[in-house]
């Protein structure tokens, strides 16, 4: 069985989705398809058609959540090593060319959020991150050119 490594706030985040799907937007949904059921012909009933899309994508994301919150593997953070970076350890990378300093959290895909400062270890960047120490030099191929960074500290 496939594990999925997601910090304890990943996990709580699904968690609390798939709470809120079941309590209110499942029933919220079966109520739609009910009134509409109500107004007679279903060929013609946009808005039946419209809540059983809804009702399907609703059931499949809660398959989702339920597939990844049952093969999800917490990665404590407070237990990382320091000596290299690894999954939701944070970061701190300077742009070597500009001297801007970054601060990055790596996490999975299901948490990234760059405006948080998550970045995906399946991306690009966070690929290029994993296994670093600090003071080693990341070299990213990006469409608009490459650019390298140096991992200066992992907090």
């Amino acid at each position: 069985m496939e594990r999925i490594p997601m910090t304890r706030n990943g996990y709580q985040t699904l968690k609390k989705e798939l709470e809120y799907l079941k309590s209110t937007e499942r029933p919220r949904v079966i109520r739609a398809i009910e009134e509409a059921r109500s107004h007679g012909d279903l060929s013609e009933n946009a808005e039946y058609d419209a809540a059983k899309e809804r009702q399907a994508f609703i059931e499949g994301r809660l398959s989702e959540l339920g597939y990844k919150l049952g093969n999800a593997e917490i990665i404590d953070v407070d237990n990382l090593p320091k000596d290299r970076a690894v999954f939701a350890c944070t970061v701190m990378l300077e742009n070597v060319d500009t001297g801007e300093e970054v601060e990055y959290q790596l996490v999975g895909p299901e948490e990234s959020d760059i405006e948080k400062g998550r970045i995906s270890v399946t991306s690009p960047l966070g690929k290029a991150i994993i296994g670093k120490k600090p003071g080693e030099e990341i070299v990213l191929n990006a469409p608009a050119g490459k650019r390298v960074y140096e991992l200066v500290e992992i907090l």
